[in-house]
């Protein structure tokens, strides 16, 4: 029995790449859409914010000096890439995926609504909320918390390279150990950097919980939906 009815994954775009330099690594994005193709057959819920770092990564060097709006605006459209060739995946896998995004783009995606997010969510769609919050300075950790607030989520999953959060660099301190669970303001306090600021607060205030794993060890997504051991929880 699945701990969690309705989560928010936290997806990068890097963890689209693989070992490539840069894009969408194929065998990668079945892998995951695997793994989250499992957990929705549980009966979870799932609704996914991705960024566009992996897109963007390409393009990085050309908005050196580049005005941030503009910069940010530029991310958010790779986001929506990222959100299109997610959902494709998913659909090919058996699954019905939707993408709602924050800036206005109808030919291409449908705008969020959150009324229509709850129903796709109840109709055991998966949702991708593409384009960040449609603002820019703010980062895609932050809309997968205010997304995450806004459709009810009990928990934020992040998803990173690491499993978990650790007293320091793993790969730098070979004594570092893995939190199995740290709340909101001592992680704040030791400058652990498990979101950025903004994120991080938006989900202390609102109770939301974050919990950390690594997307790229198998099962481990599933493990996290089923409250076994796995990862760091970030409480209030």
């Amino acid at each position: 029995m699945p701990a969690y009815q309705r989560i928010l994954l936290k997806l990068s775009g890097e963890a689209l790449m693989g070992d490539d330099a840069f894009g969408i690594n194929r065998a990668t994005i079945v892998r995951i859409v695997d793994e989250i193709a499992e957990v929705t057959r549980l009966g979870v819920q799932v609704a996914i914010v991705i960024g566009g770092g992996n897109i963007f990564r390409g393009v990085a060097g050309g908005s050196v000096g580049m005005d941030r709006a503009t910069a940010d605006y530029m991310g958010m459209l790779a986001t929506v890439m990222n959100s299109l060739a997610l959902a494709d995946t998913m659909n090919k896998a058996g699954l019905v995926a939707r993408v709602m995004s924050a800036i206005g783009i109808e030919q291409v995606v449908e705008p969020y609504v959150r009324p229509k997010a709850l129903q796709y969510l109840e109709e055991g769609k998966v949702v991708v909320f593409a384009a960040g919050t449609g603002n820019p300075f703010f980062t895609t950790d932050t809309a997968a918390a205010l997304r995450g607030a806004e459709i009810g989520a009990e928990m934020v999953l992040k998803a990173t390279k690491v499993d978990g959060v650790y007293t320091a660099d793993p790969n730098k301190d070979p004594a570092a150990t893995r939190y199995t669970t740290i709340s909101f303001d001592e992680a704040m306090a030791r400058n652990l950097q498990v979101m950025d600021a903004t994120a991080f607060a938006l989900c202390r205030d609102q109770k939301l919980p974050v919990k950390v794993f690594s997307i790229f060890k198998p099962g481990a997504l599933r493990n996290v939906v089923m409250g076994a051991d796995e990862g760091t929880l970030v409480h209030v």
